[in-house]
């Protein structure tokens, strides 16, 4: 048997319905849909969440807290995966993209305190936490705010 040979079982497949290929052949004029209505229109039908005309749930429950618009995203990435780095090394926002560390910086990077830090880093990100700050000074480094 080779690759060509390959059928489906007999009966597993359906002919697909031809509509609309005149009145002899059963699926004509009006196509399987029947007449007028919702949803023998194009695109016709009810939507997801229809109940019938009762009030959808998504209506009825309240509306509940606060979106802030201007809230600005950080990336967080931890002291301990610094480590990555050579001693001496420039860390930066394309440092960190090029060592697999962030996808994206989105509003800005934020380091935090976890983990410990051996080498010294010149670290240049937006936001530092005050654990974060301390361990990279106290391995030698620099926390610079851009």
């Amino acid at each position: 048997m080779k690759l060509h040979d390959l059928k489906p079982a007999v009966g597993a497949t359906t002919a697909p319905k031809r509509l609309g290929r005149g009145t002899g052949s059963g699926l004509g004029k009006t196509s399987g849909k029947g007449h007028k209505g919702a949803k023998a229109r194009s695109g016709g039908g009810k939507g997801p969440g229809f109940e019938g005309g009762q009030m959808p749930l998504a209506r009825r429950l309240p509306k509940r807290g606060f979106v802030n618009i201007f809230a600005k995203e950080y990336v967080t990435v931890k002291v301990e995966q610094l480590d990555v780095f050579e001693n001496g090394a420039v860390v930066t926002v394309d440092a960190l993209k090029q060592a697999g560390l962030i996808k994206k910086a989105l509003d800005g990077v934020k380091i935090l305190g976890n983990g410990e830090l051996s080498k010294k880093l010149t670290v240049q990100v937006n936001k530092y936490t005050a654990s974060a700050k301390e361990k990279i000074e106290a391995a030698g480094g620099k926390a610079e705010v851009i």
